[in-house]
């Protein structure tokens, strides 16, 4: 059984001011030291290019902080450690704020958005696997496994449950077996990154599993969340705090069922963390070479924000939460407050008419649900058990390409 909500408004336009009340933009190319005085330990090795991409505008292209505060505008959070970060407002696009936002690093799990962006729309939720041990083949030693067994079977919304609740690899191997292999699955990505103008990242391996040469940044990975939140399907199973995922399989027995959780902690609250106000996903992320990677989306009011942040030098398991949610209260504090240092870009096909054209995805399932799903604390119907919906459903961004805006940035040369 599912629920219907009434769509959110969109968001009215940000306020321009003129430039002579803007402040200069905020460079700090050297990384803030730790709690006592030693440079973060997550960048001692490396630094950021002198130049990167300049998709989105100039000044992201450009190392260290960006950020133009107006008069009134809250100051940045002192305590941000992250190789890379940024936020951005979702309905809008607008950057209010980046630092090494085209870094191009280890993306980790957070590549699973961009694995479901591309394949939500080609896979029906209600089509069964019968898992084979060809399926399982390629899964990375000490990968984060949802418990998808060979010879049992699953369906996509299944699937789609282990990938975004736990980060199973054993399901996106499974849903890319589906999809025509992983090979097949690496190219489809690459494609649709490149159709999203996510010009920073080069797909290795479809789980996000540590690779040479795979890479993201966190302009990409905000702008491939963006393209996912307009999916209804995508929305729920990033909403999604838990659910019941299949277990065994014994041929005369009823199906045995587990409950899974979100790894995600800012929506659980999970690890001692007090879960955001407002929080709606959307994906996490944590390998040897990437360290902690999180992009997150929250509403407070009509107001909507994509915050990503990549690698943090500092802190422990929770840092890449915390650095995230300053960053929204700093966002959401910073409202009409900021001018923009740049803008998420449309994807290269994008109808930039005022009324744009709706995002494609299948969210019709049997239940002949139309619109999108419930909010807060709403238990939708699912084969097996309960499946516990934050406020996913809820959070709709109404893109709306502006005209003119289409192929900004779309032939920038990477570095």
């Amino acid at each position: 059984m599912s629920a219907k909500t009434t769509a959110l408004t969109v968001l009215t336009a940000a306020l321009l001011v003129p430039t002579v009340l803007v402040a200069p933009v905020h460079a700090a190319p050297n990384p803030p030291a730790d709690g006592k005085g030693r440079p973060a330990k997550a960048r001692a090795a490396a630094a950021p290019p002198a130049s990167m991409s300049t998709v989105g505008g100039s000044l992201l292209g450009q190392p260290g902080t960006q950020v133009n505060l107006l008069p009134g505008a809250p100051a940045l959070p002192t305590n941000l450690s992250g190789r890379s970060w940024i936020v951005a407002d979702a309905e809008s696009g607008e950057v209010l704020a980046a630092y090494n936002a085209h870094w191009r690093l280890p993306p980790a799990s957070t590549m699973k958005m961009l694995f479901a962006d591309t394949l939500l729309p080609s896979l029906p939720k209600e089509q069964v696997r019968k898992v084979t041990a060809e399926d399982m083949e390629g899964v990375g030693p000490g990968s984060s496994l949802v418990g998808v067994k060979e010879d049992h079977e699953y369906s996509v919304h299944d699937l789609w449950l282990g990938v975004f609740l736990r980060s199973g690899n054993d399901a996106v191997h499974v849903l890319a077996a589906m999809n025509g292999g992983v090979e097949k699955t690496v190219k489809d990505m690459q494609a649709h990154a490149e159709e999203l103008q996510a010009l920073d990242t080069h797909v290795v391996s479809p789980d996000g599993y540590d690779a040479p040469e795979q890479v993201s940044s966190a302009y990409d990975l905000t702008l491939i969340a963006r393209s996912g939140l307009q999916k209804q399907d995508f929305r729920e199973y990033c909403g999604t705090a838990s659910a019941k995922f299949p277990g065994l399989q014994v041929p005369g027995k009823p199906r045995d069922y587990f409950e899974i959780t979100n790894t995600n902690r800012l929506m659980t609250g999970a690890g001692g963390l007090a879960p955001y106000k407002g929080i709606a996903g959307v994906k996490n992320g944590n390998t040897t070479m990437a360290g902690s990677t999180f992009t997150g989306a929250a509403q407070q009011g009509d107001r909507k924000l994509l915050v990503t942040v990549m690698n943090p030098g500092t802190g422990g398991a929770n840092s890449v939460y915390e650095e995230t949610a300053a960053l929204f209260d700093w966002g959401f504090a910073a409202a009409g407050k900021v001018k923009p240092v740049g803008e998420l870009v449309p994807p290269k096909s994008a109808d930039t008419s005022p009324h744009g054209s709706p995002a494609q995805s299948h969210e019709n399932d049997a239940s002949g649900g139309g619109g999108p799903a419930g909010g807060v604390g709403t238990a939708l119907g699912v084969a097996g058990g309960a499946l516990v919906v934050l406020v996913g459903g809820a959070y709709v961004v109404n893109r709306r390409w502006p005209r003119g805006h289409r192929s900004r940035g779309a032939d920038e040369e990477l570095v």
